[in-house]
């Protein structure tokens, strides 16, 4: 069941975060999160209104997908980089699709018209799965980061969306 994350969700957010944060490139950085962090999150991403949506199975929730800004200036508030986490013991089962199909019908709904998705180079299943999903590779930031000893590439891919009927500029 995909349903709006509460609060409540945090915790178990944050382990799924770390989990990908310590043993894979899946995340650009070093030290995990404590609660604290993740409940700052949170905060943040509800004060925005960027949605956080979580995948519950069985009273567990199993994943999580969500969006927020690509760059912080005016020009960008149509497009969006988002993020899809799925726990371990659940991947390949479907999880990761139902969350990104929750998150690109939610970004259409906000008029996003620009999803990004920054994906380590090695990380060839969630390139593999974007492609699957529509997203279109836009190019590769060589050395933009440095983890397990290793120089790693981002490489970027985007979705097309309607975007917004009336744009304006802010």
């Amino acid at each position: 069941m995909i349903r709006n994350a509460t609060i409540i969700d945090c915790a178990a957010l944050s382990a799924i975060f770390n989990e990908a944060l310590v043993n894979t490139t899946s995340v650009y950085a070093y030290e995990p999160e404590t609660l604290e962090d993740r409940l700052r999150w949170f905060k943040e991403k509800q004060h925005a209104g960027y949605p956080v949506l979580v995948d519950e199975q069985d009273g567990q929730v199993v994943g999580f997908a969500t969006y927020g800004p690509f760059r912080t200036r005016p020009a960008y508030q149509y497009t969006a980089e988002h993020s899809v986490y799925v726990d371990t013991a659940w991947r390949k089962q479907g999880i990761g699709t139902g969350l990104l199909m929750a998150i690109i019908d939610e970004a259409k709904r906000q008029g996003i018209k620009t999803l990004v998705g920054g994906i380590d180079s090695a990380n060839t299943d969630s390139r593999r799965f974007h492609t699957q999903h529509g997203f279109v590779y836009q190019g590769t930031i060589p050395q933009a980061g440095y983890k397990f000893g290793c120089w790693l590439d981002l490489c970027f891919y985007t979705l097309s969306l309607p975007g917004p009927e009336h744009p304006v500029e802010r």
